[in-house]
């Protein structure tokens, strides 16, 4: 049977200043692109059979720039609604809401159409989407999702039988490949936040803006 292939799509100008990011269609920075490209060798070796895709620009791009084909684009892999809090730190909701956790009190509604989300409304979407997934592992391919990271940590608690809340101990960066499997049986990780080191990165970044 084969894995789940998690990657988090590229660095974008806000989660590299720490707002937050649902439906506010942002495009990949220089350096995200380049770590989309810097996961290639990563899946190179994998026999990925069928690649899900949030409907996102951002994960878009970073699937094409890894090198995923076939990509089909699943609404229920887009990232937790924020309501309110789009385009908002951790730090300035906490300013007006003392002891704020995402992770245990969701969010507050925003403009019409962005209701905001609880930690159960996206385990229920996760859950859907694990549906989908599992059922193409018996092909015994892999089977790639390319999401955003505060969904993939839900989707990953999910996964090991977890509340969803329990998103918050899977730290998961820009730009990175993680798998779940199984041992015995058992739903486990069997690798997380793999990615070439920044020095590679960085390199690959100057080569292509030397050319």
């Amino acid at each position: 049977m084969g894995e789940l292939i998690l990657v988090r799509h590229g660095e974008t100008a806000w989660s590299q200043s720490g707002q937050h990011t649902s439906h506010t269609d942002l495009p990949l920075t220089e350096r995200g692109e380049s770590e989309a490209r810097s996961l290639a060798p990563l899946l190179s070796d994998r026999r990925i059979g069928l690649t899900l895709v949030s409907p996102m620009a951002r994960a878009r791009r970073t699937a094409e720039l890894a090198g995923l084909d076939g990509l089909r684009a699943t609404p229920d892999l887009r990232e937790w609604d924020y309501g309110g809090y789009e385009g908002i730190t951790t730090a300035e909701i906490s300013r007006t809401r003392p002891g704020w956790d995402l992770w245990t009190d969701g969010t507050v509604p925003g403009p019409e159409g962005r209701p905001g989300e609880s930690p159960a409304d996206v385990g229920h979407r996760a859950d859907r989407v694990l549906t989908e997934a599992l059922d193409g592992l018996r092909s015994g391919d892999d089977v790639a999702l390319v999401s955003h990271g505060h969904f993939l940590r839900v989707l990953t608690a999910r996964y090991l039988g977890l509340a969803p809340a329990a998103g918050a101990l899977f730290q998961l960066a820009t730009g990175t490949v993680s798998r779940l499997g199984t041992e015995h049986d058992r739903p486990v990780i069997t690798a997380w936040n793999l990615a070439l080191p920044e020095s590679v990165q960085r390199a690959a970044r100057e080569k292509e803006n030397a050319a």
